[in-house]
């Protein structure tokens, strides 16, 4: 048996440093946590994709009392991204939380949501930018999918 080892890679910043294109989507995720549906968890997730011609999708979580028939919020904007904007590439995607006491908090997509990436990878044929505001003040930026999921499925 050979180990193998897999080693991630990502920048962790305050929001104030990032690029004024990157802030400025950690922005719109932030304003979008103010459409999130979450009475049941309290926990509200808001999500912005960047496109290539400068544009923005937003999603939200949507929560429903038959648990499983909630969607996380990055699935929401990625979802309106193919069914709306798929002429346009996204280059990223950012993630804002806020817990239930309204305070900002980490939240990494989940396992669901990183595969809907892994396939908007794919469509796009670029890696996608990911930044995960981690408190009020800091983010963490991953270049491409597999930093977060590094055997996802495919056909």
């Amino acid at each position: 048996m050979e180990k193998k080892t897999i080693v991630i890679n990502y920048f962790q910043s305050k929001i104030t440093e990032l690029s004024e294109e990157a802030m400025n989507l950690v922005l719109e995720a932030q304003e979008s946590i103010k459409t999130a549906y979450s009475p049941y968890s309290q926990f509200s997730v808001g999500s912005a994709l960047l496109l290539d011609n400068g544009e923005y999708v937003r999603g939200s979580n949507q929560e429903n009392a038959a648990y499983p028939s909630g969607l996380c919020g990055e699935r929401v904007a990625l979802f309106a991204w193919g069914a709306n904007n798929s002429e346009n590439k996204v280059v990223a995607i950012a993630i804002s939380a806020k817990n239930q006491k309204g305070e900002f908090a980490k939240a990494y997509p989940c396992g669901a949501c990183l595969q809907v990436m892994v396939e908007t990878e794919i469509r796009t044929k670029e890696k996608l930018k990911i930044i995960v505001q981690i408190n009020d003040q800091e983010v963490q930026v991953f270049n491409g999918v597999e930093c977060l999921m590094p055997f996802s499925f495919s056909l």
